[in-house]
């Protein structure tokens, strides 16, 4: 039984391979956990970030997006001294501000999930030959929505930080085709299947 092999870093990477990572989402509070802790991990590796994140759930009020778009100089500065905490002031403002981002799409759309799925038309994607190990860094789909994000104010989320918010929240299902969580998602959620040229 064969399994994507960056989750055998520790068992931490394996946890959240096995129990989150391409499962889908339909939840604002778990897309916005999900989005910013890629925002946290810009310039950095995936599993710094995923051993701080209740770090990150204790300084951002469990992700509840609604409290994190009223923070102030005083949270600011709370957060930066927290032991363990990403002491990057830019990307701290940047999470608060896409909290702001959330509540506005949640006005616009009902929720940001609503937004997202609308892409795919609530079917996660199976890209031609991702199963394979050829997944890139980023691809059209994330092109487009990168720049509608950033046209509606989001910060820290460029293309690549997209498209892995994508793998994660399960729009894309870029499991190997031998890890097991590949075909538990096709048997448990609605799946399409694309040429990943079409979006360009």
């Amino acid at each position: 039984m064969g399994y994507c092999n960056w989750s055998l870093v520790n068992e931490k990477m394996k946890k959240y391979h096995d129990e989150e990572w391409g499962i889908p989402v339909h939840e604002d509070l778990k897309q916005f956990e999900h989005l910013m802790m890629e925002v946290m991990q810009c310039g950095l590796n995936w599993n710094l970030v995923l051993q701080k994140r209740e770090i990150f759930r204790q300084c951002f009020d469990g992700f509840d997006f609604d409290r994190v778009a009223g923070y102030g100089e005083e949270d600011i500065q709370r957060i930066l001294a927290v032991p363990g905490m990403i002491r990057s002031r830019r990307k701290i403002e940047a999470v608060i501000h896409n909290a702001g981002c959330f509540q506005k799409m949640r006005e616009e759309f009902g929720s940001f999930s609503d937004y997202l799925w609308a892409y795919s038309e609530g079917r996660t994607i199976l890209y031609h030959r991702h199963e394979l190990s050829e997944v890139p860094a980023s691809n059209g789909l994330s092109d487009i929505i990168s720049k509608d994000l950033k046209k509606r104010g989001f910060k820290y989320l460029g293309s690549i930080t997209v498209y892995s918010h994508l793998q994660a929240s399960g729009i894309v299902n870029d499991h190997s085709a031998d890890c097991p969580c590949y075909q538990r998602i096709i048997d448990q959620y609605p799946t399409v299947r694309k040429r990943r040229t079409k979006e360009r």
